[in-house]
């Protein structure tokens, strides 16, 4: 987030112009690979040449194993590392480096730790050299949307580590990215936090429904939260099936105890199984 956040602010306004309709593709990734140490002794096939599109408020979750290029997928979409093959573009427009219209969480929270948590939800407005007093209102609410009322004020170090996760989820949307893209970024959480961290993700989603795209190796995560859920195959990773999640919204958590839930879970299992092969 905060190097999406550093690129030209001018850029933001045109981007938001040309975003298109609900209905309309806005994410475009096309034969998109990438390989480390090309023609070197220790060269790695890390991403096989994979095509995909997310529609405009979409929510699109990537599975696979541990090491299949879930995450340098992620990084190249957000232009934060050049792919070696292929394209994507972002709103009709390709991608070429960071834009600050995207929004992007990591595994860890990225606070800065001698911030407070307001400060820290308002940094991405100090790296854009734009005015941070009158966007402390929009911070404030953010926090208290997220349940952090009465925390603004604490550092880091004095919050949990769902807590910290939330101040992340504020921070990546208080300059309101029309895309957003994160890296399993529950996945150091226990089983009770990461729970509520899902449904303060999807209520947020809900509220402010940007176009999202998240990584993670959890196949009930990926059920719970997204509209479609893409399956990848152990490295060199691929594209190997696009599930469609047909449960309505808003959901509660006890929508993972009925059959068709894990239904759709049991056959996720089986194409990663069967990825791995």
């Amino acid at each position: 987030m905060i190097a999406a956040a550093t690129a030209a602010a001018p850029a933001v306004a045109a981007s938001r112009q040309a975003a298109p309709g609900a209905a309309a593709d806005y994410v475009v990734v096309d034969q998109l690979g990438k390989i480390y140490n090309a023609g070197g002794r220790h060269e790695v096939l890390a991403l096989a040449p994979s095509s995909f599109t997310v529609k405009a408020g979409e929510f699109v979750s990537l599975l696979g194993p541990s090491g299949c290029g879930k995450s340098t997928l992620l990084m190249m979409i957000a232009g934060l590392d050049p792919p070696s093959q292929g394209t994507v573009s972002v709103a009709g427009r390709p991608m070429t480096g960071p834009r600050p219209d995207t929004g992007i969480m990591f595994q860890d929270s990225t606070l800065l730790p001698w911030k407070s948590a307001i400060d820290n939800v308002l940094f991405p407005f100090r790296a854009m050299k734009q005015p941070v007093a009158p966007q402390a209102g929009k911070a404030a609410a953010l926090l208290d949307e997220v349940g952090l009322r009465g925390f603004h004020h604490h550092k880091p170090r004095q919050l949990s580590g769902g807590m910290r996760q939330r101040v992340a989820i504020c921070r990546t949307l208080v300059y309101e990215p029309d895309l957003l893209l994160m890296d399993e970024p529950f996945s150091a959480l226990d089983a009770i936090s990461r729970d509520e961290m899902n449904l303060v993700l999807m209520k947020m989603w809900q509220e402010h429904h940007r176009t999202a795209i998240f990584v993670t190796h959890s196949i009930r995560e990926a059920v719970f939260l997204s509209d479609r859920v893409l399956v990848m195959s152990n490295r060199p990773g691929r594209i190997v099936e696009d599930i469609r999640i047909p449960f309505a919204r808003p959901r509660g958590l006890e929508i993972g105890e009925t059959v068709e839930f894990n239904a759709i879970c049991g056959r996720l299992r089986g194409l990663i199984e069967h990825g791995r092969t």
